[in-house]
């Protein structure tokens, strides 16, 4: 039997030239350019990230420990405002207990004026006359308690805790347990109320003016003497005149 035998045509490489496999090639060259642009960007891009991530745990590291120091802060805030609270708890509790010692220091200086006035009328009186007496006067009254002198309303506007009385003058005292600097103005302001009020009564007798203290500063008797006013001071159960050089009584 014989075989059959077909005939093909050895391959031509129909369409595969020179030019086409240079094209080739180049093309894969600039493909391999592009791909190892890519990885190179890539790369570029991985270091950017890495250091971006470095920054990134930087910055959050930098967070946790400002988290922290704020956290300690606020733990410091708030053991100060607590003790600012205590603090304030026990101011408002002192100025109740020096309201409450300053109403008792009231009250006890209202009793130690009281006192004081009593001794005025029944002791000091009469040894302000002595006094007084000593210096030429010769005052044959005495009137503790003094004059009220009232306006259309009868409101006091002016008075005097003792008056000492003869034919030439009238000296009107005003009487504390301790003088203050605005007594010597206020005590002033009295003495033009009196002299206008015995001068509508016709008394012209000469009116002076006296300041009597159990404490008396310096500062109140230097300022009593320039205003022209005697200062006496309390001395055990009696009084005396403290008259500084140049004294002159100022008369109203």
């Amino acid at each position: 039997m014989e075989t059959a035998t077909i005939d093909r045509p050895p391959p031509t490489g129909e369409g595969l030239t020179y030019e086409k496999v240079w094209a080739m090639l180049q093309e894969n060259a600039l493909q391999l350019k592009e791909t190892e642009k890519i990885m190179k960007e890539n790369a570029e891009w991985q270091k950017e990230t890495d250091r971006i991530m470095r920054e990134t745990e930087k910055i959050v590291k930098e967070n946790a420990e400002r988290q922290k120091e704020t956290d300690r802060q606020m733990k410091e805030t708030d053991r100060q405002m607590k003790e600012t609270d205590r603090q304030m708890k026990e101011t408002d509790r002192q100025m109740k207990e020096t309201g409450r010692q300053m109403k008792e220091l009231d009250k006890q200086m209202g009793k130690l004026h009281n006192r004081f006035g009593e001794l005025a009328e029944h002791l000091v009186a009469p040894n302000i006359a002595k006094r007084f007496n000593e210096l030429g006067f010769h005052f044959d009254s005495v009137a503790p308690g003094g004059e009220e002198i009232l306006d259309e309303n009868r409101r006091v506007i002016a008075e005097a805790d003792i008056l000492l009385k003869n034919s030439d003058y009238i000296v009107a005292i005003e009487v504390k347990v301790k003088p203050d600097m605005e007594d010597v103005p206020a005590h002033i302001k009295h003495l033009k109320i009196l002299r206008n009020y015995w001068n509508n009564k016709g008394d012209r007798r000469k009116l002076l003016g006296a300041i009597a203290g159990a404490i008396f500063p310096k500062t109140v008797k230097k300022a009593a003497a320039k205003a022209g006013l005697y200062a006496l001071v309390q001395s055990g159960d009696t009084m005396k005149l403290e008259i500084p050089e140049g004294f002159v009584p100022r008369e109203f």
